[in-house]
């Protein structure tokens, strides 16, 4: 089993950066590929970005290209998501799911088979 805690969440105005952290637990970190997604309210969760399990990969959605950078800290047990320009649209509660050996590429949230509680973005205009 896999325990995953989000935490760095919180309100930014339009333009700013959030942090987040997925910490997790319950298995050798460095074996898991950890996905971000979130979900607005009313929407569909979406995949946000991907890190493999190796660190050698990232992917993107194109909503996060060039604002968003996935990381990880395998000495921390941690994924990190460093989210700048923010803009409101990126309102949601924001998910970290895992994989064993998942790679980058897998943004299907049915990829996943352990997922955090989540943590709220919220970006004010």
């Amino acid at each position: 089993q896999v325990q995953l805690v989000e935490s760095g969440g919180g309100l930014v105005q339009a333009g700013g950066s959030l942090r987040l952290s997925c910490a997790a637990s319950g298995r050798t970190f460095s074996n898991l590929g950890v996905g971000w997604f979130r979900q607005a309210p009313g929407k569909e969760r979406e995949f946000v970005t991907a890190i493999s399990w190796s660190g050698g990969g990232t992917n993107y959605a194109d909503s996060a290209k060039g604002r968003f950078t996935i990381s990880r800290d395998n000495a921390k047990n941690t994924v990190f998501l460093q989210m700048n320009s923010l803009k409101p649209e990126d309102t949601a509660v924001y998910y970290c799911a895992a994989r064993v050996y998942g790679g980058s590429w897998q943004s299907n949230k049915n990829d996943y088979n352990y997922w955090g509680r989540g943590t709220q973005v919220t970006v004010s205009s």
